[in-house]
């Protein structure tokens, strides 16, 4: 997907046009980008806190929440506000509504100067499609927070996510997200579905790239592209992750 900053109900239509795409397809379970409905690069907090909104009762998980209601699951970035406190988040929502919310433990260089650290632990979700855990992007640079994920039982860790470039990184070589994913789906026998925006914002460039990876580590679909909005699509037993899990 391609948010357009500050564009929040144009990016949060565009978001229910995807998911309604997918679910046509037979997809359960629908992973959008980190901070899709507000956009990433924020220049102050001021600027966070007026395109952040309350959960659920915002207007942006209120629509997500009306997309699903005939639908299994998605999971969505959001800039959270709770009182004068702000949070890189991830609303998971299901057909009977908000299942559960994440909020992002490891904040990325300038989004310390908005938001305050996750203060909801690494929770584990039951749902209808299986257990799902959540990490937004950064996070998934620490290995003990998919190995917490594991250990409570989670099936697939679904991570929302801006992947910008690693200073260094040869062309040639497999992006260092998807090498960091692809490692933590085999070391603990998990499913990772990531999913990274697409474009430039505030001369910021985002590489794409989204992939969904099985236990054994190697992808089942993607990596996407690096440019152009694209859905990725996987046929997969949840239950293969802890069936293969020693």
């Amino acid at each position: 997907m391609e948010p357009v900053f500050g564009e929040t109900e144009r990016n949060v239509a565009r978001s229910v046009e995807l998911i309604e795409a997918a679910a046509d397809r037979g997809v359960q379970l629908v992973v959008l980008p980190e901070l899709c409905n507000t956009g990433y690069v924020f220049e102050t907090r001021g600027e966070a806190k007026a395109l952040a909104e309350d959960v659920p009762s915002g207007p942006s998980t209120a629509a997500w929440i009306a997309a699903v209601a005939a639908r299994n699951l998605h999971i969505v970035g959001i800039t959270e506000r709770e009182g004068d406190t702000l949070y890189n988040s991830a609303v998971v929502i299901g057909p009977d509504g908000l299942v559960g919310r994440y909020r992002k433990m490891h904040l990325w260089a300038d989004e310390a100067l908005f938001f305050a650290p996750g203060n909801l632990g690494f929770p584990v979700f039951e749902t209808a499609v299986g257990r799902l855990g959540v990490r937004i992007c950064y996070d998934g640079w620490f290995p003990e927070s998919y190995r917490l994920a594991a250990l409570q039982g989670a099936e697939i860790v679904c991570v929302p996510t801006n992947w910008v470039p690693i200073p260094g990184q040869d062309p040639a070589r497999a992006a260092m997200a998807n090498t960091l994913v692809m490692a933590a789906a085999h070391t603990n026998s998990i499913f990772v579905a990531a999913a990274d925006r697409v474009g430039t914002e505030r001369g910021q460039p985002f590489i794409g790239q989204s992939l969904i990876v099985g236990p054994p580590g190697w992808p089942v679909a993607g990596p996407a592209g690096t440019d152009g909005e694209e859905i990725l699509v996987a046929r997969v037993n949840l239950a293969d992750a802890r069936r293969k899990r020693n």
